[in-house]
């Protein structure tokens, strides 16, 4: 494996930024306000939407790929739709071109893989773009339970169906935030499955319940869908100590300790900082490539999460439960489909 190559400190890095969607369009825009780069260019098929990008920040609007590694860039990040990650991340990877990702990595494991794989060959920085780890709230949870003996985790990220459409369902677009959140909590990978999966108005899943144990043996719960009228984004974490409850919406954290055998205990809120997640990203990446030191968010982990989030969507295979007889295999629900949009009132 070689290192990544050091970038001068002083230097200027020239960035591009490829696929302008929502997520694109903001990766433009913190890049364009960053101090020490320069947004070179941005590059998306769709000529409306990359125009009126780049007018708005002064910057070159390029329809593909190539237009945009001509213009000379140390780094890019990619936005664009997800089958593409691979084959992006690979064109620049060969030209020694640093890259960020946005989750999930690629499609599939094998094509994560290969992406880690040329990354670490060609010496560049690779870093996924798991933007929920820079979440100021996220961060007061980690830095709460440090050093805790962590028993359980839950995670809520609820919302509409959203009005972008999109080839994957509720697990790989949202629960694949989460799933690296329990990895990160933890520092431990996940050893085992059980999803219950089920499409109520969509033609892939948009409800997912998900439960997990960690190698350590931390029990997680995942609630995630594209039914609740409203986003909600709650983690609560159970340790040996204390509970910790966060939204990761309004950026509160409140902390429960000092339990007593009456039932009594003392509460209190953390202090949570006020930093844009996606500005600590990109600085963390920018600063990885200077550095040349591993990236926040690695290659390796973001395809660990990718693979478990796939595990889920595989078909279940029978449970293995214990029972004083012995081992019982009982076979587990296949997803559930309904017929026809749910009921909605007015």
């Amino acid at each position: 494996m070689v290192q990544a190559a050091k970038v001068s400190a002083d230097r200027v890095l020239r960035v591009g930024v490829v696929g302008v969607g929502v997520m694109g369009s903001n990766h433009a825009r913190v890049l364009s306000e960053l101090p020490g780069v320069t947004l070179v260019g941005i590059a998306d098929p769709d000529r409306q939407p990359r125009e009126f990008v780049a007018g708005v920040l002064g910057c070159a609007a390029v329809a593909d790929l190539d237009e945009l590694l001509a213009l000379g860039v140390d780094a890019v990040t990619i936005a664009a739709p997800t089958h593409l990650h691979h084959p992006i991340a690979l064109a620049c990877i060969a030209r020694g071109i640093h890259v960020l990702v946005e989750k999930p990595v690629a499609s599939t494991a094998e094509e994560g893989h290969e992406i880690v794989n040329a990354a670490a060959k060609a010496g560049v920085t690779l870093m996924i773009g798991h933007v929920e780890r820079f979440n100021p709230a996220v961060q007061t949870i980690k830095e709460a339970i440090r050093g805790e003996d962590i028993l359980s985790i839950a995670i809520t990220r609820v919302g509409p169906f959203p009005p972008r459409m999109s080839n994957v369902g509720v697990v790989i677009d949202l629960a694949v935030h989460d799933i690296d959140l329990i990895r990160w909590f933890t520092g431990s990978d996940i050893v085992e499955v059980q999803p219950q999966l089920s499409s109520a108005v969509a033609e892939r899943e948009d409800i997912a319940l998900l439960q997990f144990r960690t190698a350590s043996g931390v029990l997680a719960h995942i609630n995630t869908n594209w039914l609740t009228p409203f986003k909600a984004r709650n983690v609560t974490i159970a340790t040996r100590g204390k509970y910790i409850m966060g939204d990761l919406l309004t950026r509160q954290v409140t902390e429960c300790f000092g339990f007593q055998s009456d039932g009594s205990y003392s509460m209190r809120h953390l202090s949570v900082g006020h930093a844009e997640p996606l500005r600590a990203e990109l600085v963390a990446f920018l600063s990885a490539i200077r550095s040349g030191e591993k990236p926040a968010v690695s290659g390796e982990e973001g395809v660990a999460s990718l693979e478990i989030a796939i595990q889920c969507l595989q078909p279940k295979t029978p449970q293995t439960t214990f029972t004083p007889a012995g081992i019982k295999a009982a076979p587990a629900a296949p997803v559930a489909p309904r017929k026809g949009p749910r009921r909605v009132a007015g």
